[in-house]
């Protein structure tokens, strides 16, 4: 049975960082690229970044670029995010995921397993 169980959200104040964990059982770490989403209240899940099943390729969504760092430790089958310069727009759910394509995809129906979410509210 494959489980994603994230952790490390909380509350932070605007310009803060948090770091976001993601520690996958069930599915060998080399065998899925993972990705981040979040979900704003009365909004639809949005993809954040994700990263290649060898963690050699990034991709991030626009509105994150240069604030927001993704990786993975395979070793540990545990992927991050790293945000920093948070803003109060940041304010999700964030949710990681992992997908079967060798490719970075972007679209949420391309992930097969999801975590349960964490929340992160940046006050301003």
């Amino acid at each position: 049975q494959v489980q994603l169980v994230e952790s490390g959200g909380g509350l932070v104040q605007a310009g803060g960082s948090l770091r976001l964990s993601c520690t996958v059982s069930g599915r060998t770490s080399s065998s899925y690229a993972m990705g981040w989403f979040r979900q704003a209240p009365g909004k639809e899940r949005e993809f954040v970044a994700v990263i290649s099943r060898s963690g050699g390729s990034t991709y991030y969504e626009n509105s994150v670029k240069g604030r927001f760092t993704i990786s993975r430790d395979n070793a540990k089958n545990t992927g991050y995010l790293q945000m920093n310069s948070l803003k109060p727009e940041d304010t999700a759910v964030y949710y990681c995921a992992s997908s079967s394509d060798y490719g970075l995809p972007s679209l949420a129906r391309r992930y097969d397993y999801w975590g349960q979410g964490t929340q992160v509210t940046v006050s301003s």
